[in-house]
């Protein structure tokens, strides 16, 4: 093969990268996020006890959220959900029993273009909107009362917030090291931490965290690899916790009785 041939296939092997890579940049959320909005006048028909709000934030966004309840006599606490990057608060209702059947109500929120909330998506809003909910929990709840939980993409929101704001726990559920981190393991050709929007350094927010960590993953997580959770554990408390499910998915560890067991503990 000639040297000019070479230099044609090196520059056809770097045209294919960079049009590759501007695709990737521009439909990184397309990829990453998967909301599905929810008409406002719509109501939600969840046989468990809830009550629906909105919570205003600017002129173009207002917040969702879900309350799933329980009798004032015998409520403990409340969960604050964050959930994951598909569809809105519905897809999440199933895991809220973990809660309230432990006395804890748990309040869902949709993130700006999920389910009924309004807004443009982006992690200055999640950040601020997760501290605006936090507030709103605050008016009813001590910290001692309030456990901050977040699901895959979730964790990075949840982490967040009880780096600034005291909690009695903060849960995490199939965790990332952060967003950069795990595309990248992809992606590992491009310079991602500079390409993407959503950064979410779970890493970041450990160390400031007091209050007792739990994290939750499984081994055979399709999504997050248990790998790029497992980098977690060198930040964690000697109070912190970390779970780790053998065979278990992304959207399987409530199946497994450990699980169950963990949280029934934690909620006592």
């Amino acid at each position: 093969m000639n040297r000019k041939r070479i230099i044609n296939r090196v520059k056809i092997l770097l045209i294919v990268y960079a049009v590759i890579g501007t695709v990737l940049y521009f439909v990184q959320d397309r990829l990453l996020l998967h909301p599905v909005a929810v008409h406002t006048d719509s109501s939600y028909s969840f046989r468990q006890p809830h009550r629906e709000l909105f919570l205003p934030f600017d002129s173009s966004t207002r917040l969702h959220i879900v309350q799933f309840t329980v009798p004032d006599s015998l409520r403990k606490g409340v969960v604050l959900y964050f959930h994951g990057n598909k569809t809105n608060i519905s897809r999440y209702v199933p895991y809220a029993t973990a809660f309230t059947r432990n006395s804890y109500d748990v309040w869902m929120i949709d993130y700006p273009g999920f389910g009924k909330s309004t807004g443009i998506f982006s992690e200055e809003i999640l950040y601020e909107a997760a501290l605006q909910f936090y507030k709103l929990a605050r008016a009813s709840y001590p910290p001692q009362q309030i456990i901050i939980y977040g699901k895959s993409l979730g964790t990075g929101i949840a982490a967040q917030l009880a780096a600034v704001r005291d909690c009695r726990n903060l849960i995490l559920e199939t965790p990332y090291y952060g967003l950069s981190a795990l595309i990248g393991s992809y992606l590992w050709m491009y310079p991602v931490n500079r390409m993407i929007h959503l950064k979410l350094p779970t890493y970041q927010y450990l160390p400031e965290i007091t209050a007792p960590v739990t994290i939750l993953h499984g081994t055979a997580d399709e999504v997050i690899p248990y790998r790029n959770a497992a980098k977690l554990k060198a930040l964690l408390k000697q109070q912190d916790r970390f779970l780790t499910i053998e065979g278990g998915k992304h959207n399987t560890l409530f199946n497994y009785p450990v699980v169950q067991q963990a949280l029934d503990s934690l909620l006592k």
